[in-house]
């Protein structure tokens, strides 16, 4: 396998064949089916195999009200993240649990996390005088 380019560390997983245009794509996609306030967390209590009850997860997640956790378990479950189990007894019980694609996004999602914790400090937290851009307001004629 070929490297993406000398400057990154790392074997390339994704299709070689990419273009920035599809690959950029391919990265809206993903992140679309992620977007909502409550997905990431929903999948981050449901990593390891966990299977948790709608109502489990309305209270592992007290801020969420019911229709937004019902709303976004629809739309994971669409997009074949999530796998809803509906046990045919009287009260009915219903079941949550990650596909196997979406318990593929634990390592992707981790490897985020952790590139996260690596951010360097703000840009203009530490910088003198002498690094700092010209105030361009200075330069510029009276008015």
């Amino acid at each position: 396998m070929t490297r993406t380019h000398p400057k990154v560390g790392y074997e390339r997983q994704s299709n070689p064949d990419h273009t920035p245009q599809t690959a950029a794509e391919g990265i809206e996609s993903a992140f679309a089916m992620l977007e909502g306030r409550w997905k990431i967390l929903i999948l981050f209590h449901l990593f390891d195999g966990k299977v948790m009850r709608f109502s489990e997860l309305e209270r592992a997640i007290p801020d969420v009200s019911q229709k937004m956790l019902t709303q976004q378990l629809r739309q994971m479950e669409t997009d074949r993240l999530v796998a809803r189990v509906v046990h045919p007894e009287v009260p009915p019980r219903v079941e949550y649990r990650l596909t196997d694609w979406g318990e593929a996004l634990c390592p992707a999602l981790d490897a985020l996390l952790a590139w996260n914790e690596r951010k360097p400090a703000a840009v203009g937290s530490s910088a003198s005088p002498t690094t700092r851009a010209p105030d361009r307001r200075a330069d510029s004629p009276p008015r």
